[in-house]
């Protein structure tokens, strides 16, 4: 099968979450087992995208309301991802740094709307001028969500229509809303059926997606319960739409993330010298915060959001370092300036058991996962979340709140063959519980061995989850 995945993100050419990894990694692994997907995403100008030699294979041009939108279709020469990679360069939309946010203002565009429907037009007008139609278009999140509705709806692309799409949503709290009267931005269709990009009278890309997707899919089974309950709006629908549902558990990409041969490591180790290479990661990485290697270390590596339950944080740590227990935080992300200030004014406060590393950072992400003891995720919505399983593979155990993807790949050390420290309501009481779990823990050497034992070989490659993938798309395309 030929499968083309259109996405907003792709790791390692542009990342701002999740989404990048699960783009970057999925198409290889399907394209393992014999398949040929391909991925296609905006042309940003930023420094990895714009260091690759890419191919021209198609120029076009079409009307997007009153102006005319030039954009040309660039694939990369060299095939280094696992899969055929093709970026959309649409002049005065994408040539610029950010994904989603202005890095100068810090700041979502003023043109979010303009930008990704022209992104999905351009693809659909490269897909219609190809000699082969593809067996399945993959859309991801709100701002592929409208290919599904202009493959149904548009005469511009009636042709097409017979091609299935699959929508995959993994944050269901953006919805790529906008002003209903933005409908004219999309080539001709019948207004009757307008009621399709309606929800609650404004555009919604993320609902239209669902309403007209052949299949629609969630990154994780809970996740996917979840949505019926609390989605931003969108419960009604989802609990409409669950026919077509299921919930597919995220993978990894255990070649990137690969403790034994990660370049991005100081120490590089393996299952064999798990306890040695763990020391050592430690070692060094609290030495270059000024820490003790000898305490439990605790980590957060994410978007500084209250999705990710950043907010809870500062009071968590404090009320860990007032008490008499001794621990180490550190924590890498980017997100709430206010948030930043914060945690700016702790790291000079409690010099020697907390330190901030406030941007975006991959190689630090890695050799934080290496050298920390435990890693922190208290999220208020987790679809699936990808940490606890990098700091896994890296032997580090995971404190989480128990929801969406972590309940699914996280079991309670208080279970037989648990393996992490879970909880479950969002307040200071239980993420502080949780805190001094793992603490115990951490004081026993011989328990703390086992987890370390059980969590390294743990399997959450794509291969088991692609294959899900496989007999969904094979199901679509019977005739």
């Amino acid at each position: 099968m030929r499968i083309i995945h259109l996405s907003a993100e792709c790791y390692p050419a542009a990342k701002a979450g999740g989404l990048a990894d699960v783009v970057g990694s999925l198409p290889k692994y399907l394209n393992q087992l014999g398949h040929q997907c391909e991925v296609v995403i905006p042309k940003y100008d930023n420094q990895w995208i714009g260091s690759q030699n890419y191919k021209n294979i198609h120029e076009g041009s079409f009307k997007m309301a009153e102006e005319e939108v030039q954009f040309s279709v660039l694939k990369m020469k060299e095939d280094k991802l696992g899969f055929p990679f093709y970026v959309i360069d649409i002049p005065g939309r994408f040539d610029r740094p950010g994904i989603y946010i202005d890095p100068w203002s810090g700041r979502g565009y003023w043109d979010e709307l303009e930008r990704f429907v022209s992104f999905q037009i351009a693809a659909l007008e490269w897909i219609k001028d190809e000699k082969k139609d593809p067996d399945i278009i993959h859309c991801h999140d709100h701002h592929t969500g409208l290919v599904p509705f202009m493959l149904s709806q548009c005469n511009r692309y009636r042709s097409m229509s017979g091609i299935p799409t699959v929508l995959t949503v993994h944050n269901a709290e953006y919805h790529g809303e906008h002003e209903l009267d933005n409908y004219k931005l999309l080539p001709a269709f019948n207004i009757d059926n307008v009621g399709l990009l309606d929800w609650n009278g404004h555009l919604n890309s993320l609902a239209a997606g669902l309403k007209t997707a052949w299949k629609i899919t969630t990154v994780s089974k809970n996740y996917m319960r979840e949505l019926s309950e609390n989605s931003n709006g969108l419960e009604m629908l989802f609990q409409q739409e669950r026919q077509k549902s299921r919930g597919i558990l995220n993978g990894i990409d255990t070649e990137v993330w690969d403790p034994a041969s990660d370049a991005l490591l100081e120490y590089n180790f393996s299952y064999k010298d798990r306890k040695k290479g763990k020391r050592k990661n430690k070692e060094y990485l609290c030495k270059e915060f000024g820490l003790n290697p000898d305490l439990p270390t605790i980590s957060f590596i994410g978007r500084l959001v209250r999705e990710k339950g950043a907010d809870l944080l500062p009071d968590l740590f404090k009320q860990v370092m007032y008490s008499d227990q001794e621990v180490n935080f550190v924590l890498l992300g980017t997100g709430d300036p206010q948030l930043h200030q914060i945690f700016s004014a702790m790291a000079g406060d409690h010099v020697g058991y907390f330190d901030a590393t406030l941007e975006y950072n991959e190689q630090l992400a890695h050799q934080i996962y290496a050298g920390s003891d435990f890693i922190l995720m208290p999220s208020r919505v987790e679809p699936c979340g990808l940490n606890q399983m990098f700091a896994m593979r890296y032997g580090t155990v995971p404190i989480v709140r128990s929801v969406g993807g972590l309940k699914d790949t996280v079991q309670d050390i208080s279970e037989d063959n648990g393996y992490g420290i879970t909880f479950a309501e969002f307040n200071l009481e239980a993420a502080t519980g949780a805190i001094e779990r793992a603490v115990e823990l951490y004081k026993d050497p011989k328990e703390f061995s086992k987890v370390l034992s059980t969590i390294m070989k743990l399997d959450f490659s794509w291969k088991r989850s692609a294959g899900e993938y496989i007999e969904m798309y094979e199901a679509l395309t019977q005739k």
